[in-house]
Protein backbone atom coordinates (compact mmCIF):
# COMPACT_ATOMS: atom_id res chain seq x y z
CA UNK A 1 0.00 0.00 0.00
CA UNK A 2 2.78 2.43 0.93
CA UNK A 3 5.86 2.87 -1.29
CA UNK A 4 8.97 1.15 0.00
CA UNK A 5 12.38 2.82 0.19
CA UNK A 6 15.76 1.33 1.16
CA UNK A 7 17.00 1.75 4.71
CA UNK A 8 20.45 3.19 3.99
CA UNK A 9 21.86 2.38 7.43
CA UNK A 10 21.02 -1.32 7.57
CA UNK A 11 22.94 -4.23 6.15
CA UNK A 12 21.52 -5.15 2.75
CA UNK A 13 19.44 -1.93 2.65
CA UNK A 14 16.05 -3.58 3.26
CA UNK A 15 12.97 -1.92 1.78
CA UNK A 16 10.82 -0.18 4.41
CA UNK A 17 7.28 1.27 4.00
CA UNK A 18 7.50 5.05 3.72
CA UNK A 19 4.99 7.85 4.21
CA UNK A 20 3.18 6.50 7.28
CA UNK A 21 2.91 10.09 8.49
CA UNK A 22 -0.25 10.30 6.39
CA UNK A 23 -1.91 7.92 8.85
CA UNK A 24 -1.01 10.29 11.69
CA UNK A 25 -2.52 13.21 9.76
CA UNK A 26 -5.77 11.31 9.17
CA UNK A 27 -6.01 10.11 12.77
CA UNK A 28 -5.24 13.54 14.25
CA UNK A 29 -7.71 15.28 11.95
CA UNK A 30 -10.52 12.86 12.83
CA UNK A 31 -9.65 13.14 16.52
CA UNK A 32 -9.70 16.95 16.50
CA UNK A 33 -12.87 17.15 14.40
CA UNK A 34 -14.54 14.76 16.85
CA UNK A 35 -13.51 17.00 19.75
CA UNK A 36 -14.89 20.02 17.91
CA UNK A 37 -18.29 18.41 17.36
CA UNK A 38 -18.43 17.09 20.92
CA UNK A 39 -17.73 20.58 22.24
CA UNK A 40 -20.40 21.95 19.92
CA UNK A 41 -22.89 19.46 21.37
CA UNK A 42 -21.99 19.79 25.06
CA UNK A 43 -20.34 23.17 25.46
CA UNK A 44 -22.50 25.40 23.21
CA UNK A 45 -20.51 28.66 23.49
CA UNK A 46 -22.17 32.05 23.11
CA UNK A 47 -19.71 33.18 20.42
CA UNK A 48 -18.09 30.13 18.73
CA UNK A 49 -15.85 32.25 16.48
CA UNK A 50 -13.94 33.78 19.40
CA UNK A 51 -14.17 31.08 22.05
CA UNK A 52 -10.61 29.72 22.39
CA UNK A 53 -11.52 26.35 23.90
CA UNK A 54 -14.21 25.69 21.31
CA UNK A 55 -12.39 26.72 18.13
CA UNK A 56 -8.86 25.47 19.03
CA UNK A 57 -9.40 21.86 17.78
CA UNK A 58 -10.60 23.10 14.39
CA UNK A 59 -7.68 25.52 13.96
CA UNK A 60 -5.17 22.86 14.96
CA UNK A 61 -6.77 20.33 12.58
CA UNK A 62 -6.43 22.75 9.65
CA UNK A 63 -2.73 23.30 10.45
CA UNK A 64 -2.04 19.55 10.70
CA UNK A 65 -3.85 18.90 7.42
CA UNK A 66 -1.77 21.49 5.58
CA UNK A 67 1.45 20.22 7.13
CA UNK A 68 0.65 16.68 6.01
CA UNK A 69 -0.30 17.88 2.52
CA UNK A 70 2.94 19.85 2.19
CA UNK A 71 4.98 16.85 3.29
CA UNK A 72 3.09 14.60 0.88
CA UNK A 73 3.93 16.95 -1.97
CA UNK A 74 7.57 16.77 -0.99
CA UNK A 75 7.44 12.96 -0.89
CA UNK A 76 5.93 12.90 -4.37
CA UNK A 77 7.84 15.56 -6.29
CA UNK A 78 10.83 16.40 -4.03
CA UNK A 79 10.15 20.11 -3.55
CA UNK A 80 13.04 22.56 -3.67
CA UNK A 81 14.11 23.83 -0.25
CA UNK A 82 13.08 27.40 -1.10
CA UNK A 83 9.47 26.27 -1.56
CA UNK A 84 9.47 24.07 1.54
CA UNK A 85 10.91 26.89 3.60
CA UNK A 86 8.07 29.32 2.93
CA UNK A 87 5.05 27.06 2.40
CA UNK A 88 4.33 26.83 6.16
CA UNK A 89 3.54 30.55 6.05
CA UNK A 90 0.30 29.65 4.29
CA UNK A 91 -0.56 27.10 6.95
CA UNK A 92 -0.06 29.73 9.66
CA UNK A 93 -2.87 31.97 8.38
CA UNK A 94 -5.77 30.23 10.22
CA UNK A 95 -3.66 30.16 13.38
CA UNK A 96 -2.72 33.84 13.01
CA UNK A 97 -6.34 34.89 12.47
CA UNK A 98 -7.46 32.79 15.45
CA UNK A 99 -4.85 34.49 17.64
CA UNK A 100 -5.86 37.93 16.32
CA UNK A 101 -9.55 37.38 17.11
CA UNK A 102 -8.63 36.45 20.66
CA UNK A 103 -6.29 39.40 21.15
CA UNK A 104 -3.10 37.39 21.54
CA UNK A 105 0.03 39.49 22.05
CA UNK A 106 3.64 38.79 22.95
CA UNK A 107 5.15 40.52 25.95
CA UNK A 108 8.70 39.74 27.09
CA UNK A 109 10.22 42.11 29.66
CA UNK A 110 10.38 45.51 27.94
CA UNK A 111 9.24 44.17 24.56
CA UNK A 112 5.49 44.26 23.97
CA UNK A 113 4.20 43.53 20.48
CA UNK A 114 0.74 44.58 19.35
CA UNK A 115 -1.73 41.80 18.41
CA UNK A 116 -1.43 42.67 14.71
CA UNK A 117 2.37 42.43 14.63
CA UNK A 118 2.46 39.33 16.80
CA UNK A 119 -0.30 37.47 14.95
CA UNK A 120 0.61 38.27 11.35
CA UNK A 121 4.40 38.53 11.62
CA UNK A 122 5.68 36.57 14.62
CA UNK A 123 3.29 33.60 14.47
CA UNK A 124 3.99 32.87 10.76
CA UNK A 125 7.73 33.03 11.49
CA UNK A 126 7.30 30.64 14.42
CA UNK A 127 5.40 28.15 12.26
CA UNK A 128 7.91 28.42 9.40
CA UNK A 129 10.99 28.00 11.60
CA UNK A 130 9.66 25.17 13.77
CA UNK A 131 8.23 23.17 10.86
CA UNK A 132 11.43 23.35 8.81
CA UNK A 133 13.84 22.71 11.68
CA UNK A 134 11.88 19.64 12.78
CA UNK A 135 11.86 18.36 9.20
CA UNK A 136 15.64 18.79 8.85
CA UNK A 137 16.51 16.65 11.87
CA UNK A 138 16.03 13.19 10.42
CA UNK A 139 17.66 10.48 8.35
CA UNK A 140 18.06 7.88 11.11
CA UNK A 141 15.48 5.44 12.45
CA UNK A 142 13.60 7.12 15.27
CA UNK A 143 15.29 10.51 14.98
CA UNK A 144 12.46 12.28 13.15
CA UNK A 145 9.79 10.77 15.41
CA UNK A 146 11.20 10.36 18.93
CA UNK A 147 12.64 13.89 19.22
CA UNK A 148 9.41 15.71 18.23
CA UNK A 149 7.49 13.37 20.56
CA UNK A 150 9.70 14.49 23.45
CA UNK A 151 8.96 18.16 22.70
CA UNK A 152 5.23 17.50 22.45
CA UNK A 153 5.26 15.61 25.76
CA UNK A 154 6.98 18.61 27.36
CA UNK A 155 4.35 21.00 26.01
CA UNK A 156 1.53 18.80 27.31
CA UNK A 157 3.15 18.56 30.73
CA UNK A 158 3.60 22.34 30.87
CA UNK A 159 0.01 22.96 29.76
CA UNK A 160 -1.28 20.62 32.46
CA UNK A 161 0.90 22.14 35.18
CA UNK A 162 -0.30 25.62 34.22
CA UNK A 163 -3.94 24.43 34.46
CA UNK A 164 -4.65 24.98 30.79
CA UNK A 165 -7.64 23.02 29.40
CA UNK A 166 -5.72 21.75 26.38
CA UNK A 167 -4.26 18.48 27.62
CA UNK A 168 -6.94 16.36 25.95
CA UNK A 169 -6.47 18.32 22.72
CA UNK A 170 -3.17 16.57 21.98
CA UNK A 171 -3.39 13.48 24.16
CA UNK A 172 -4.82 11.18 21.46
CA UNK A 173 -2.52 12.37 18.64
CA UNK A 174 0.50 12.09 20.95
CA UNK A 175 -0.30 8.48 21.82
CA UNK A 176 -0.67 7.65 18.13
CA UNK A 177 2.61 9.42 17.30
CA UNK A 178 4.38 7.49 20.07
CA UNK A 179 3.11 4.27 18.47
CA UNK A 180 4.55 5.34 15.11
CA UNK A 181 7.77 6.39 16.87
CA UNK A 182 8.21 2.90 18.34
CA UNK A 183 7.82 1.33 14.89
CA UNK A 184 10.14 3.88 13.32
CA UNK A 185 12.79 3.39 16.01
CA UNK A 186 12.73 -0.36 15.31
CA UNK A 187 13.22 0.31 11.60
CA UNK A 188 9.83 -1.08 10.57
CA UNK A 189 8.38 2.13 9.03
CA UNK A 190 9.30 5.63 7.88
CA UNK A 191 6.90 8.51 8.49
CA UNK A 192 8.32 10.45 5.54
CA UNK A 193 8.07 14.19 5.00
CA UNK A 194 4.30 13.99 5.45
CA UNK A 195 4.93 12.94 9.04
CA UNK A 196 7.80 15.29 9.87
CA UNK A 197 6.05 18.34 8.44
CA UNK A 198 2.78 17.43 10.17
CA UNK A 199 4.38 16.93 13.59
CA UNK A 200 6.46 20.10 13.19
CA UNK A 201 3.45 22.25 12.44
CA UNK A 202 1.55 20.49 15.24
CA UNK A 203 4.21 21.51 17.77
CA UNK A 204 4.22 25.12 16.54
CA UNK A 205 0.43 25.46 16.47
CA UNK A 206 -0.09 23.80 19.85
CA UNK A 207 2.57 26.05 21.45
CA UNK A 208 0.88 29.17 20.07
CA UNK A 209 -2.62 28.08 21.12
CA UNK A 210 -1.50 27.20 24.65
CA UNK A 211 0.80 30.25 24.89
CA UNK A 212 3.82 28.03 25.62
CA UNK A 213 6.11 29.59 23.05
CA UNK A 214 9.03 30.07 25.44
CA UNK A 215 8.90 26.41 26.47
CA UNK A 216 8.83 25.39 22.81
CA UNK A 217 11.68 27.76 21.89
CA UNK A 218 14.00 26.21 24.48
CA UNK A 219 12.88 22.67 23.62
CA UNK A 220 13.73 22.97 19.92
CA UNK A 221 17.22 24.43 20.41
CA UNK A 222 18.88 21.17 19.17
CA UNK A 223 16.67 21.32 16.06
CA UNK A 224 17.65 24.95 15.43
CA UNK A 225 21.35 24.21 16.00
CA UNK A 226 21.16 21.36 13.48
CA UNK A 227 19.46 23.57 10.88
CA UNK A 228 21.98 26.37 11.34
CA UNK A 229 24.86 23.94 10.76
CA UNK A 230 23.21 22.51 7.65
CA UNK A 231 22.35 25.91 6.14
CA UNK A 232 25.76 27.43 6.84
CA UNK A 233 27.58 24.56 5.15
CA UNK A 234 25.23 24.63 2.17
CA UNK A 235 25.55 28.40 1.67
CA UNK A 236 29.30 28.76 2.30
CA UNK A 237 30.82 25.35 1.55
CA UNK A 238 28.25 24.14 -0.98
CA UNK A 239 28.30 20.63 0.48
CA UNK A 240 25.72 18.51 2.25
CA UNK A 241 26.11 16.55 5.47
CA UNK A 242 26.59 12.80 5.14
CA UNK A 243 27.72 9.84 7.23
CA UNK A 244 29.52 6.67 6.23
CA UNK A 245 28.12 3.27 7.18
CA UNK A 246 30.48 0.31 7.49
CA UNK A 247 27.76 -2.26 8.06
CA UNK A 248 27.65 -1.73 11.78
CA UNK A 249 28.46 1.85 12.77
CA UNK A 250 28.11 5.40 11.44
CA UNK A 251 31.05 7.80 11.21
CA UNK A 252 31.68 11.17 9.56
CA UNK A 253 34.73 13.18 8.59
CA UNK A 254 33.06 16.59 8.85
CA UNK A 255 30.76 18.65 11.09
CA UNK A 256 27.89 19.79 8.90
CA UNK A 257 24.88 18.70 10.99
CA UNK A 258 24.09 17.52 14.49
CA UNK A 259 24.42 13.88 13.41
CA UNK A 260 27.79 14.41 11.72
CA UNK A 261 29.00 16.46 14.69
CA UNK A 262 28.24 13.60 17.09
CA UNK A 263 29.76 10.96 14.80
CA UNK A 264 32.79 13.05 13.79
CA UNK A 265 35.72 10.59 13.95
CA UNK A 266 33.68 8.69 16.55
CA UNK A 267 31.97 5.56 15.14
CA UNK A 268 28.58 4.98 16.74
CA UNK A 269 25.64 2.73 15.98
CA UNK A 270 22.49 4.26 14.55
CA UNK A 271 20.60 3.72 17.80
CA UNK A 272 23.37 5.28 19.86
CA UNK A 273 23.22 8.45 17.76
CA UNK A 274 19.43 8.61 18.03
CA UNK A 275 19.53 8.08 21.80
CA UNK A 276 22.19 10.78 22.29
CA UNK A 277 20.23 13.37 20.30
CA UNK A 278 16.96 12.35 21.97
CA UNK A 279 18.56 12.84 25.40
CA UNK A 280 19.79 16.26 24.30
CA UNK A 281 16.27 17.21 23.21
CA UNK A 282 14.90 15.81 26.48
CA UNK A 283 17.30 17.99 28.48
CA UNK A 284 16.31 21.14 26.57
CA UNK A 285 12.62 20.27 26.90
CA UNK A 286 12.93 19.75 30.65
CA UNK A 287 14.64 23.14 30.96
CA UNK A 288 11.89 24.72 28.85
CA UNK A 289 9.15 23.25 31.06
CA UNK A 290 10.91 24.44 34.23
CA UNK A 291 11.34 27.95 32.84
CA UNK A 292 7.66 28.06 31.89
CA UNK A 293 6.26 26.95 35.23
CA UNK A 294 8.65 28.85 37.53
Amino acid sequence: MFPRVPDQHKVGKPLIPNGLGVVFVLFTTLYLFSMYFLLDFWYQPENPATDITFIAPLVLAVCVLFGGFMGLLDDWIDLRWRYKAFMPLIASLPLAYFAYLNGFRWTISWLSLTPSVYCFVVIPLIVMIVTNTVNQLGGLNGLETVCPAVVLVGLLVASELLSMPYFVLMFGPLLFWLFLSALNFQGKIFVGNSGSFAIGITIAAFAVITDLKLCMAVSILPFVFNSVLILLTIFFIRKKASVSFDGRKLVSDHKRSLVTLITYKRPLTERQVVIIISLLVTLCTAIGVLIEIL
